[in-house]
């Protein structure tokens, strides 16, 4: 059985279900209530015109391409934080939370100047009608408005999960979803004297809410007695920029991991945006539906990553392997689920998005694709979050690259768009069958890479043990 679970008392496995649950649920509603915001807008840009939902589609791809990216850099946070707490040394986490504010905040400044840098080099690359690029690029000046907090936000949900307090991120999470919803309507249709953006008014509206939850959480850290003895707030710090190369060092394999997964769809966006707008209306919306429920096992994937860190930070490698194996099946679990969910009501879920029936015809054909999907992208994200608590960031990263890229990539341009394989392309199809492929290999290997790791170091636990 996995992770020879086989060999544990089930009420030893159903209590760690339950450690992981309580962990995972709240990020996991936080997470949804973020990625939210982007069914918000597409839901609201589609309402409006089908070239505003084109245009808040491709700027969202930009968008979730850089945030996404850099949010792993900063997730670096999570396990260098979880290791404190399960060695006991509290005394540096609270040091250690400064500074990975301050690294939230220079890694949001780099994102910003990217997104606002990018905006010409699209603008000569595209081929889209001159009204669709205009309110995709101002999209794109919103988003990256908000992009320092957004990073800052980050480091704060690093420091308050690993000390076991996911709650408060699920409610200012909550509370930022519910202050979208009247700004986008605000903005898209220029009320109170505010411009009237259209679809683009999404991207400010996104940019003020991560300013939002940013100021949030920091409040409620520093005011709440359950972080106080870590003394975030007790003083001030100077950057310290030798910590921020042990950052990057772990930071930066997670994030080009995190950006090979997101830019793989956001590619695809940019590279089916020649098969029309009903194509990228489709794709953008399955794309937006199959980011929320992904949510699912990324939340556990980040408990993960905390429980295998502290176990691992006290130096506990059998109980970090036994966390790592109950996660998988938790995870595993859910994704049946999900997969059934998404069969059953697939046209439904398009009808969300559209009342176009050209739009929710196509859409729900390539849902087909997602919940095929939903397995073994649960097995990898999973799997990840887990390596990323023993601080193993390298190897996932190459093996992301080759599936990713290589195979989702590389596959779904050659059977999407040219007729090397099939004859006549298979269109946005080529490149969904394509995911389904990578996704696959992506999960054998990282599986496989987790049962060796952790098996690895269970001699070092015994003597260890046996030592003290």
């Amino acid at each position: 059985m996995l992770f020879e679970l086989h060999r544990a008392p089930r009420a030893k496995i159903r209590a760690e279900v339950g450690q992981i649950v309580r962990l995972a649920l709240p990020m996991m509603i936080a997470q949804v209530a973020q990625v939210a915001t982007g069914f918000v807008d597409t839901v609201m840009a589609g309402r409006v015109s089908t070239d505003d939902l084109a245009a808040v589609s491709l700027g969202a791809s930009v968008f979730i391409t850089c945030y996404v990216t850099l949010m792993g850099v900063v997730t670096a946070l999570n396990p260098v934080l979880s290791h404190l707490v399960g060695a006991g040394e509290t005394g540096k986490i609270g040091e250690t939370g400064r500074q990975g504010i301050w690294f939230g905040l220079l890694v949001g400044l780099f994102g910003a100047a990217i997104m606002l840098l990018a905006e010409a080099p699209l603008r000569a690359w595209l081929t889209l009608p001159e009204d669709v690029e205009d309110k995709m690029m101002l999209f794109i000046s919103g988003a990256a408005f908000g992009m320092p907090a957004a990073m800052m936000h980050r480091a704060l949900h690093a420091y308050a999960s690993s000390l076991n307090r996911p709650k408060v991120i699920m409610v200012v999470s909550l509370l930022a979803l519910a202050l979208n919803i009247p700004l986008n309507y605000m903005l898209i249709h220029g009320l109170f004297g505010l411009p009237r953006m259209g679809g683009a008014g999404c991207g400010w509206a996104t940019g003020i809410v991560f300013w939002f939850n940013c100021i949030a959480l920091f409040c409620y850290i520093a005011w709440h007695r359950h972080f106080k003895p870590y003394g975030l707030t007790s003083r001030f710090s100077w950057p310290d920029w030798r910590q921020y190369r042990g950052y990057l060092k772990l930071g930066l394999p997670i994030g080009l991991s995190f950006f090979v997964e997101v830019s793989l769809f956001s590619f695809i966006a940019l590279l089916v945006a020649q098969l029309g707008m009903v194509v990228v209306a489709s794709h953008q919306s399955v794309l937006n539906f199959s980011s929320i429920i992904y949510m699912l096992p990324q939340s556990i994937a980040t408990a993960l990553t905390v429980r295998v860190g502290q176990h691992a930070g006290a130096g506990d490698y059998i109980g970090a392997r036994f966390v790592a194996g109950v996660g998988l099946m938790t995870g595993l679990a859910a994704a049946v689920f999900t997969m059934l969910l998404v069969l059953v009501l697939r046209e439904p879920i398009m009808r969300v998005y559209t009342p176009d029936p050209q739009v929710v015809a196509m859409g729900a054909s390539l849902l087909l694709f997602a919940a095929v999907f939903q397995l073994t992208d649960a097995a990898q994200t999973i799997a990840s979050g887990a390596l990323r608590g023993y601080k193993l960031t390298t190897v996932p990263m190459a093996i992301h690259i080759t599936a990713f890229w290589g195979i989702g990539l590389g596959l779904g341009m050659t059977l999407g768009l040219t007729r090397w394989i099939t004859s006549p392309p298979m269109g946005i199809f080529g490149f969904w069958l394509a995911l389904v492929i990578s996704l696959t290999a992506a999960a054998i290997l990282l599986v496989a890479y987790l049962a060796r790791e952790s098996r690895r170091r269970l001699p070092r636990h015994s003597s260890s043990t046996a030592t003290s």
